[in-house]
């Protein structure tokens, strides 16, 4: 007679999925083959109680690796959402951030993404030129201009237009988005700088930053002023906000969300576009500095 492990096996190598053809496992077969009579209970439950737990703590099936391009002011709220995001769906995000004009170039040129987030201007020319899903892409936040300085230097007062303008002529050094780069609080602010006939004054002091936290110029001493969109302002640990800009001269910047035409996984990205335009996200919102937009 064969040893019952053997005539296990054998069991199994019998009974196969008709979908797939690969072994099904009969596991009360098994344990009435393999185990005395008198411990068979136990065995079961025993089973059970595993299989209970590996269904609680597996992965989903369906899970992706999802490449997401976001311009800077957003990326705080991507990161900070992600933790539970990916514990959520599985799914894994890879975030990539850069000015809203650099993501435009990229993906002019052919990089791939599944999901990308900037300004409403940006996308525009991706979507006519086919590098985005036909639908028009959803508004996700807005987020407004803000003025940093170092702790323990003196708050200047940010009440008045007066008060900004003076600020910026009073000051040794500005720090701002490198309007060259495609940063939207860069592009406004030069624009605003002609307007009040200060340009020159100005970019005599500015330090132009390509991309990234441009607050952390004034926490490492290459500028003592720095405007910046709130959201990154809030982003540098110690840097002090002052506050945003007056209303009268306040831009808010509207971030969009947009899948890609060619994106690996639509519905996954989908996915991740729900999430971020969902009203669970607005207190996140908030934290970081923008503003809800529906």
């Amino acid at each position: 007679m064969d040893p019952p492990v053997c005539r296990a096996s054998a069991s199994l190598a019998r009974s196969r999925s008709p979908e797939s053809g690969k072994p099904r496992i009969r596991w009360q077969r098994v344990i009435q083959q393999v185990a005395p009579a008198q411990s068979r209970p136990m065995i079961r439950r025993l089973a059970l109680t595993v299989l209970a737990a590996l269904a609680a703590t597996a992965a989903p099936a369906w899970a992706a690796d999802l490449r997401v391009l976001t311009a800077g002011a957003f990326k705080q709220v991507l990161v900070a959402a992600q933790p539970e995001f990916e514990r959520r769906t599985g799914h894994r995000l890879l975030i990539d951030n850069d000015t809203a004009g650099a993501l435009q170039r990229r993906i002019t040129a052919g990089e791939a993404f599944d999901l990308v987030v900037s300004s409403p201007a940006s996308l525009q020319p991706l979507r006519q030129a086919g590098k985005l899903a036909e639908e028009a892409p959803p508004p996700l936040a807005r987020v407004g201009i803000g003025v940093a300085v170092k702790p323990g230097t003196p708050v200047p007062p940010l009440a008045s237009v007066d008060d900004f303008r003076r600020l910026l002529l009073q000051a040794r050094s500005v720090a701002m988005i490198d309007p060259a780069a495609g940063g939207s609080s860069g592009i406004y602010l030069a624009q605003l700088f002609e307007q009040w006939g200060i340009a020159p004054q100005v970019k005599a002091k500015a330090v132009l930053v390509p991309g990234g936290l441009v607050a952390e110029r004034v926490m490492n001493g290459q500028a003592e002023v720095a405007v910046h969109q709130i959201s990154e302002i809030l982003a540098v640990p110690g840097a002090v906000l002052v506050g945003p800009l007056p209303a009268e001269i306040q831009n808010y910047t509207v971030y969009a969300g947009a899948i890609g035409a060619q994106a690996r996984d639509p519905a996954a990205a989908r996915q991740l576009l729900d999430t971020l335009r969902g009203p669970g996200l607005a207190g996140l919102l908030q934290a970081k500095g923008m503003e809800p937009v529906h």
